[in-house]
């Protein structure tokens, strides 16, 4: 066990083949919106390149260092493509991206909270963990593991919003799968993309209840199509419900 979490530092490992033996909350919205699509692999994106940048800067900035852009007024360019072409590479980010999200970063630890709760001396950035939920084994790597707490660093386009996306993207699953596998709560820190604004979100009772029965019906799913008990073939999956 020691030694499948030392190998679950290594992102490649964590997101890769070895990392597939473990369940993750990015498993919850496959599981229970289209099982189908479990254990497919999703190709990589500029959003997903914005928000793991957004993430290196404040976590690990010695890989924000080769992060690839180019000085192209859009996607669409002449010259955006030829750099794509000439770096193979199936996308970049643009030089205005990543300028708007070394913005962020400044605004989000020029803030005394979160400055000191970001930044504390006891701190462990991007440490992974492993272990067993409703009979399932399951991994997660937490961002910041504070000496009180996990901070889970979020971007978010409306934070007036984020109660209810925090539900749509299934933090609620996220903080309860944490907290069962590091002892600790788990902490949204939230910043909105187009203002700076910022929010410090700590999850209730409630909302970990609602995230554990997110856990248990994953699991159930997992269990009778993709388990080595399982008893259904998962091209037998259909939807069927009442409509009102």
């Amino acid at each position: 066990m020691v030694d499948d979490v030392e190998m679950l530092r290594d992102d490649a490992n964590y997101y890769g083949d070895f990392g597939k033996q473990y369940l993750s909350n990015s498993d919850i919205s496959t599981l229970l919106k289209d099982p189908s699509q479990y254990g497919v692999t999703r190709p990589d994106n500029q959003n997903f390149a914005k928000g793991r940048y957004f993430h290196q800067l404040i976590l690990e900035p010695s890989k924000a260092e080769n992060v690839q852009y180019v000085n192209a007024s859009t996607r669409t360019t002449k010259l955006y493509k030829q750099y794509c072409e000439d770096n193979d590479l199936p996308f970049a980010l643009l030089e205005s991206e990543v300028e708007e999200i070394q913005k962020l970063v400044t605004k989000m630890l020029s803030n005394y909270t979160f400055f000191e709760d970001i930044r504390n001396d006891d701190n462990v950035y991007e440490v992974p963990a492993v272990g067993k939920i409703c009979g399932q084994m399951w991994k997660g790597k937490a961002d910041i593991v504070h000496p009180d707490m996990l901070i889970d660093l979020k971007t978010t386009s409306n934070i007036d919003d984020f109660k209810w996306s925090a539900r749509k993207y299934n933090y609620d699953s996220q903080a309860y799968i944490y907290q069962s596998l590091f002892g600790k709560p788990l902490v949204f820190y939230a910043i909105e993309k187009a203002t700076g604004r910022l929010g410090i979100y700590r999850p209730t009772e409630e909302f970990l209840k609602r995230g554990e029965e997110k856990v248990f019906q994953a699991v159930e799913v997992y269990k009778k199509f993709f388990a080595e008990s399982a008893k259904e073939n998962i091209n037998d999956y259909y939807i069927e419900e009442e409509l009102i």
